[in-house]
């Protein structure tokens, strides 16, 4: 069921619908290098087979996990001979080329330059982390995206009326849930829903001479829901993000989707309550510092506990720092003192916070005044006196009203009102 046009190809409508710039350099023939990207069954060896078909060109490929320099060779070596006696072109497919090393990658770069063949492309990974420089910048980088669920639908009923490439062969009888189960439970992937239907056609037995599709027998043929997660590509760090966003923006119902999607999917735990740390003092901070309590706690159950029960206390930490009040006011002031310092003159430490050796060298060369005294609060009442401790009055921290903080901002307020007055 492979589609050999572009208008059979499900979804990527976001680069392939008509006036998108793919759509018109395939359909020009005005293309030198693409690259394909994105989850397993959106497309990408497809889309390449489709370019071929519709510019007329030669179709070779190779896989980046099984190919070496001397099988690159000796297809660019094809393709020179193709064009200098017929004139075609050829378009050279490389799946996985994130397998390739760098010296493979080189091998490629000036027949792309010289135009001995067109390369195409494709892998899971994302490209600009994963794919040299050189041949990125020699190439148009497209991203296909998961197929929605109303686009794969079509897709599996195509295949259960098309008698020369799909099922069409015998009598199917598809209840509309189960051709909608397989496309919610195939999470994107073309190929997996079509392997989904093939399954639970050929293994139902027929009634009447033909094949019931229920819901019972798709959900069978499917078993669980495969979820498509990469544990070093972006899946990981899409996820990641979207669950530590979700505790930012206070949605505990997000954030626990996001943890339970992880650890279903087999993240490293470890990973998980290191970002609940790190979330913990960088969205809570002191609008509730028991937030950091909590997530380092969760962290020494989890090592204590270990899985499954380990969860718990992830869970319970999610919950407890999506719900809490938000205030990044410490982990804002501490970057722009950075910055100040980064950008900025770096300050000298003033004389009277210097240490006591040095004062009293000082005394002794006969260069004390009052600016090598320094004021030990704890003589003062309430443990206060106004005091310098930074050049140039920089102010860096700004407390904000939220939850407990607001208690810290009242004094902090009334302190530096003292050291003003």
């Amino acid at each position: 069921m492979r589609p050999r046009t572009l208008d059979e190809i499900a979804g990527q409508q976001h680069i392939l619908a008509g006036g998108k710039l793919l759509r018109r350099a395939i359909e020009s023939d005005r293309f030198t290098s693409l690259i394909f990207y994105g989850p397993p069954g959106t497309g990408k060896t497809t889309l390449a087979n489709v370019i071929a078909r519709s510019t007329g060109s030669r179709f070779e490929s190779l896989n980046g996990v099984e190919s070496n320099v001397g099988e690159i060779r000796a297809k660019i070596e094809q393709a020179r001979t193709y064009r200098d006696l017929r004139g075609q072109t050829t378009i050279l497919f490389i799946d996985e080329i994130h397998r390739f090393n760098k010296a493979q990658q080189d091998v490629l770069l000036p027949h792309i330059e010289r135009g001995t063949v067109r390369f195409i492309g494709a892998t899971t990974h994302n490209p600009y982390f994963y794919v040299n420089s050189p041949l990125v910048s020699r190439s148009q980088i497209f991203q296909l995206e998961p197929v929605a669920t109303e686009d794969l639908i079509p897709v599996l009923e195509r295949a259960l009326t098309d008698a020369d490439r799909g099922l069409g062969g015998q009598p199917v009888e598809a209840e509309p849930a189960a051709l909608r189960h397989l496309a919610e439970m195939s999470d994107g992937d073309v190929r997996k829903a079509l392997t989904a239907l093939e399954l639970a056609v050929l293994t139902t037995p027929s009634e009447d001479g033909a094949v019931r599709l229920t819901l019972e027998v798709a959900e069978e043929s499917i078993q669980r829901k495969a979820i498509a997660y990469d544990a070093d590509g972006d899946a990981h760090y899409d996820t990641a993000s979207a669950f530590i966003k979700s505790i930012r923006g206070s949605d505990p119902d997000a954030a626990l989707y996001w943890l339970a999607k992880m650890l279903h999917a087999g993240e490293d735990p470890r990973f998980i309550a290191r970002r609940l740390v790190i979330s913990a003092s960088e969205d809570i901070g002191l609008a509730d510092s028991n937030a950091l309590r909590v997530a380092i706690a969760a962290q020494q159950a989890f090592e204590f506990v270990g899985m499954p029960e380990g969860r718990i206390p992830l869970a319970h930490a999610t919950v407890y720092l999506a719900t809490a009040p938000k205030s990044n006011s410490a982990y804002a002031a501490l970057g722009a003192a950075v910055q100040d310092i980064e950008k900025g003159r770096t300050l000298a430490v003033p004389e009277h916070l210097r240490t006591q050796t040095r004062k009293k060298l000082a005394s002794a060369s006969g260069t004390e005044d009052e600016k090598l005294n320094y004021l030990y609060a704890h003589d003062y009442e309430g443990g206060y006196v106004p005091q310098a401790y930074l050049p140039e009055g920089r102010k860096y921290y700004t407390p904000s009203e939220n939850g407990l903080e607001k208690r810290i901002k009242e004094r902090l307020d009334y302190l530096r009102s003292k050291f003003e007055a």
